[in-house]
Parts: structure tokens; sequence; C-alpha cells
């Protein structure tokens, strides 16, 4: 009796990547052809591309039988259309790959080689170097992880990215999560379960330009941040006290001052700046309630994180 094989999917999300899908599918069936005691579905999520990425996925199907295609209603972004990814599969693992090619699909083989030989649930790439990124921003990659590593009470990795392998037990567990504001790096931690890293060196983007900009990266991190912490509550609630309890020393201060020597409050410019101070501590600490209020808000209105317009299966 034939041993039934393993079937492993390798997930894709992908958002105007046409000058570069051609080159990682490529690269995606030259690393799994040889690996003949798995069966393979290939999974690419169109996230709303503006390009060809569509056209150019349904060619790729056409001529690959292990390829599926789901395309999204509209960009609905990276983290809802990984979620529609982990929604669809009924594997027994998946490996999350990004398009670009940062991530070599080479390394699939040593992501199922950790699986089975340490027993995990999860293999993560750990990233050694980050070849082709600027120096401010892996000063800043590094410094958020710092950050929320610090005030959160999940432990997420340093210099992870979404590039994974996942079993059966850890997709079914990401799939019981619905939040609305996705923070996948911080969902992938949160599960728990054995996890263990496969440490390489990140390389420049195949083709293409990135889609990531220093605003879209800011705001994953405040979603990050106020996602798996309430710290920015806490520490704006410890500063509005130490404020208020300058303010009060200052006033008894001034109070002794005028009764023993007469003299009045001088200093018009040191009002103005008190003032202008104090006004920029509360927009600061409204901005923070505002984060997550915001979070109550989109969770309550129940909406979907995503709708697919077609499924395309061979």
């Amino acid at each position: 009796m034939a041993v039934q094989k393993q079937r492993i999917t390798i997930l894709v999300p992908c958002y105007n990547e046409q000058a570069v899908i051609n080159i990682c599918h490529d690269k995606i069936t030259e690393t799994i052809t040889p690996l003949t005691d798995y069966d393979f579905e290939i999974l690419y999520i169109n996230d709303g591309s503006k390009d060809e990425t569509l056209p150019t996925l349904l060619e790729i199907a056409r001529a690959d039988p292990r390829v599926t295609v789901i395309d999204l209603s509209r960009n609905f972004g990276k983290e809802a259309a990984m979620t529609a990814g982990l929604d669809y599969i009924d594997s027994d693992a998946v490996i999350i790959l990004d398009a670009d090619l940062q991530d070599p699909p080479e390394l699939i083989p040593e992501l199922i080689r950790l699986w089975h030989e340490q027993d995990a649930d999860v293999v993560y790439g750990q990233r050694i170097s980050r070849l082709g990124e600027t120096w401010f921003k892996k000063f800043t990659a590094a410094g958020f992880y710092r950050v929320i590593n610090r005030i959160s009470r999940v432990d997420i990795p340093m210099n992870t990215g979404d590039f994974r392998l996942m079993n059966r037990r850890a997709i079914d567990a990401l799939r019981e999560l619905r939040e609305k504001h996705r923070f996948m790096k911080g969902l992938f931690a949160w599960i728990g379960y054995k996890q263990v890293p496969l440490q390489y060196h990140r390389q420049p983007r195949a083709a293409g330009r990135t889609k990531w900009d220093y605003l879209q990266l800011w705001n994953l991190s405040l979603e990050g941040i106020t996602g798996f912490s309430m710290t920015p509550l806490r520490l704006a609630t410890l500063f509005g006290f130490g404020i208020s309890l300058f303010a009060f020393f200052y006033g008894a201060f001034i109070i002794i001052n005028t009764l023993f020597s007469g003299s009045d409050v001088p200093g018009y410019p040191s009002l103005m700046a008190m003032i202008t101070f104090l006004s920029g501590i509360q927009l600061m600490t409204i901005g923070i309630l505002g984060e997550y209020i915001g979070r109550i808000f989109n969770e309550t209105k129940g909406r979907p994180l995503y709708l697919i317009d077609k499924v395309y299966k061979p």
C-alpha cells in the first residue's frame, strides 16, 4: 500500500508584481520539482493589482496544474491577502513566500527539513543580513523590534518577516484570529507552539519596486504596537500624572513666593511656552487614545477581512 504524500502549499501574496512574478514562479518550480516525496500546490493571491499581474498569473496557471490563483475584489493589504490564503488551503503545511524573491525559494527544502527534524509547528526565516536595503531602514527595523518586544507580552523574534513554514496545527490556530487590524508577525508569534528559526541572508528584490514606503512601514509599526501592547496608554497616563504633579508644586511655589516676597508671576514668554507644551502633550495623548478607539470602531463594524472576486483553479 502506497504511503500518502504530505501536501504542502506555497502561498505567495502579490500586488503589482508583473515584473517579477514569472521569475518567482520559475525559481519555485525549479526548487520543488526534485522534492518528489511531497505534493505541492502553489497558491497566488492577487491583492487587487493594477498592472498585468493577474493576466500573468492566469498564464502561469494554464501552464502549471499545481497553480491556483485567488483574485481579491480589491487591494486589502498584504496581511489580509495572507489571511485569505490561509483560509483557503487544506494542506498539511504552508510556506509563505514573497513574490519579490528577497526570501529565497531555494530555502524551501531547509524549511521542510527543520519541520521534520525538529518536530516544529513553525519554522520561521530569521535574517542575518538585509542586502539591498538602506541603513536607515535597517536601523528603524531593529529599533521597532526592540521596542515592541520591550512593551509587549508576546516575544516576536528579531529580524523576522512573513517567510516561514507552518504545519496544520499552526494554520488552524491562526484561522481562529479574526481581528481586523492584523499584524501578522505578531499573530504568528502569539499562537505559540514549537517555533524554530532558519537563519539566512535576505536578498535584494529580483525586479520591480518595493510597495512599502516609510509611511506604510510606520502605519504597520503602529498596528503592531497598538495590537499587542497597552503600554502607550499607560505611558500617557503616567506622563499626564507627572505633568499634573509638576504643575501642582510649581503653583504652590508661585503662591509662596508671592506671599513672602511680594513678587508677581513674571514672564509672558515662559507662560506661553508652558501652555504650548501642555497643549502638545494633550494632543499626543488624544492621538494615542484615538488609535485604540479607532481599532475598537473598526472591530465593531464586523466587516469581512477580504472579499474574493474569483478563484482560478486547474
